[in-house]
């Protein structure tokens, strides 16, 4: 049965990884070799087959910040002002109605899915003001760019005490699959993703190697002792798990504690996977989706040594934002994951039962690529549209 819902869905998905709508480096990711290192040894689970998703017309939104171009990330301060990132490198202030430019922003490699990033504060940030961003970084040997991690503080409209935490090497002109997310764990420590920059078959699969990871730091950029290669000859200690094509939702879920990603697939096959110490999730050696082309990357779905996802979509929607939902202002919501849909322009509802997905609804459909979705201090729901800003979600009467 899964089999036939797989090459249905793959039918019509015409482009998987909807990042790929504003540029042209689809093209460079028809690459068709594969390459294992497992280091974990599990039976594989049994992954749900594809539910179909029902749309509500129970929302709406309103704005709340306009006139921005492609808000990449944002996330609130203590005064409930807004920061946040343009992809094109910009971070925008955004207080008391009004938008200001932050001066000192990283210098990021604007190219493809390339730019400036990720923005999230850290979980003490009223004592200590340090604020975290990922962008797509040309510092480093070699033409192009790969994701780096930064933190700095805010002072008045200005950044301060800038410090590098991470940049991923090698450099490359390919413009795609950069990630990339930060989320803080409940120890501290602070995860973030980086996409295997079109180089499947050399970049995910190696633990000698940056991209296709998700890595995890403590919060000054260190690397916590108990990381699972840290003790492993030519390994990049950073890496907590490897194996990933382009996470661009990263979150804890505050109910179990776990760090859960989605990631891009490629045409077909867009997962949710629960982040595991030293574990391996498979691209490109399994994957339920196959190249832009039609022709299969793989006909292994699953693998012992492998990590499964706990859900994956068919046709792709290109997610892209995460969060969890806690807030009692929609206790409909509330439990529950939204997901942003690139490819399909609307807000994606996903109703959990433990760690299993038993619902999909479509909310705000035609409303624009969602590329960030967040909750509020005030408790409100908050998504980020491309060509248009900040909107807050509002329900319908």
């Amino acid at each position: 049965m899964r089999r036939i819902l797989l090459l249905s869905g793959l039918a019509l998905s015409l482009i998987a990884c909807g990042e790929n709508e504003n540029n042209s480096e689809t093209a460079q990711t028809k690459e068709n070799a594969e390459t294992t290192n497992g280091e974990q040894v599990q039976e594989p689970t049994d992954v749900p087959d594809p539910i179909e998703a029902e749309s509500s017309d129970q929302y709406s939104y309103e704005m709340v910040v306009e006139d921005l171009d492609i808000p990449w990330g944002f996330t609130f301060l203590p005064d409930g002002s807004i920061l946040i990132t343009e992809k094109k490198g910009e971070i925008i202030h955004f207080k008391d109605g009004k938008k200001t430019k932050v001066q000192g922003a990283p210098d990021v490699y604007d190219r493809g899915q390339g730019g400036l990033l990720d923005v999230v504060l850290h979980p003490d940030y009223e004592n200590n003001g340090w604020i975290y961003f990922t962008y797509s970084s040309k510092e480093g040997e070699g033409d192009g760019g790969n994701t780096a991690l930064m933190r700095a503080k805010l002072e008045g409209d200005q950044l301060t005490n800038k410090e590098v935490l991470y940049k991923a090497s090698p450099n490359t002109t390919k413009g795609q699959h950069f990630g990339s997310r930060i989320a803080f764990d409940n120890e501290g420590h602070l995860y973030f993703s980086a996409g295997e920059r079109g180089a499947r078959d050399v970049n995910p699969q190696d633990i000698t190697r940056d991209n296709g990871k998700v890595y995890r730091l403590n919060d000054d950029g260190t690397v916590p002792s108990d990381n699972p290669f840290v003790d492993e000859e030519n390994a990049v200690e950073a890496i907590y798990s490897y194996g990933h094509r382009n996470p661009q939702g990263m979150i804890l879920n505050p109910e179990t504690g776990e760090i859960w990603v989605h990631e891009h697939g490629p045409q077909g096959g867009d997962e949710i996977n629960v982040v595991k110490k030293g574990a391996n999730y498979g691209w490109p050696v399994v994957t339920y989706g196959e190249n832009y082309d039609g022709t299969p990357i793989t006909e292994e779905r699953s693998k012992p040594g492998m990590e499964d996802p706990i859900f994956y979509w068919l046709p792709s929607i290109a997610p892209s934002g995460f969060a969890y939902v806690t807030s009692d202002k929609f206790p409909e919501l509330k439990g529950n994951l939204l997901v942003g849909s690139l490819k399909f322009q609307y807000l994606e509802l996903l109703e959990l039962d433990g760690k299993k997905i038993k619902k999909r609804t479509k909310l705000l459909e035609d409303s624009g690529r969602m590329r960030d979705v967040r909750q509020g201090p005030d408790g409100n729901i908050y998504v980020a549209l491309e060509g248009k800003g900040i909107a807050k979600l509002t329900k319908n009467q």
